[in-house]
């Protein structure tokens, strides 16, 4: 009799809870598309420098699955000399190359991008860099003292004002992590960028890239990575301000863009973990 009534139990349990289950429906903002602006160009080290390319796409609704690309834009880039440099779309891509871009250490470089009959500017400076020396692995890291900690040395030039951006990539898991840095108190010093992963493990590839940048995007990565970090709330929640590069539309400027146009020189170094 006891067995008995304990499947009736279990079974108006089961019912109450499966009777209480709805389907939430969450009513996402929604905003006309704008043009994104992923124009960094890159010179690394001991190579020409001669091939570039910038990727223009739309914004789209959080659960959109597909990043539109915005097909169709002129896309130039001039300089100081008079050079002109042309990029064309790879057929509806979205993504614009050029195969004779000049770099040159400060030289100053303008963006004009035309689309839909809407003109955007960008001027950006192409910043110097400096190598990564040598790479130190700690295995006793993090909170538990067993985590791997990567550490890559560099020089920082004395007298200049140097900012950095470190991008590691673990081309095993894959992972991402991006670091900027500033020399405010490190000037002409020996210095490290810091990457760990509780994840990171013996055998994993890590690509380690130093791009030198200007201040205002030095100032601009370190609020987007504020609100993007474990502080920065969800997807949800409201963000303190949106987060505007250096891209300008000329001919509505309400109609801003997102994104940003970077110029700089870059080192890369690979490193598999010990």
């Amino acid at each position: 009799m006891n067995d008995m009534r304990n499947v009736i139990f279990i079974s108006l349990l089961s019912f109450f809870i499966t009777s209480c289950e709805d389907v939430i429906d969450v009513d996402v903002p929604t905003a006309p598309p704008r043009l994104v602006i992923d124009a960094s160009i890159n010179w690394f080290k001991n190579t020409p420098g001669n091939e570039q390319f910038i990727k223009l796409t739309l914004s789209a609704p959080y659960f959109d699955t597909e990043v539109p690309p915005a097909n169709g834009a002129q896309v130039i880039i001039t300089d100081t000399n008079n050079n002109t440099f042309n990029f064309v779309e790879d057929r509806n891509t979205g993504f614009y190359s050029n195969n004779n871009f000049v770099p040159e250490i400060n030289g100053i470089y303008n963006l004009t991008i035309t689309y839909n009959n809407e003109v955007y500017t960008a001027t950006e400076t192409l910043k110097s860099v400096s190598s990564v020396e040598f790479i130190e692995q700690q295995n006793d890291g993090g909170f538990t003292g067993d985590e791997i900690e990567i550490k890559a040395f560099y020089t920082d030039p004395i007298n200049e004002e140097n900012f950095y951006f470190y991008r590691f990539t673990n081309t095993t898991e894959p992972d991402i992590s991006l670091e900027v840095y500033d020399d405010e108190f490190t000037d002409g010093n020996q210095i490290f960028a810091f990457y760990t992963d509780e994840d990171l493990a013996k055998g994993h590839e890590l690509i380690i890239r130093n791009f030198g940048i200007s201040e205002q995007f030095y100032e601009f990565m370190f609020i987007l990575q504020q609100q993007t970090g474990d502080n920065g709330g969800g997807p949800f929640e409201t963000q303190p301000a949106t987060v505007r590069g250096n891209c300008i539309n000329q001919t509505n400027p309400e109609n801003y863009p997102f994104g940003y146009f970077r110029v700089s020189e870059a080192d890369e170094l690979t490193y598999i973990v010990q």
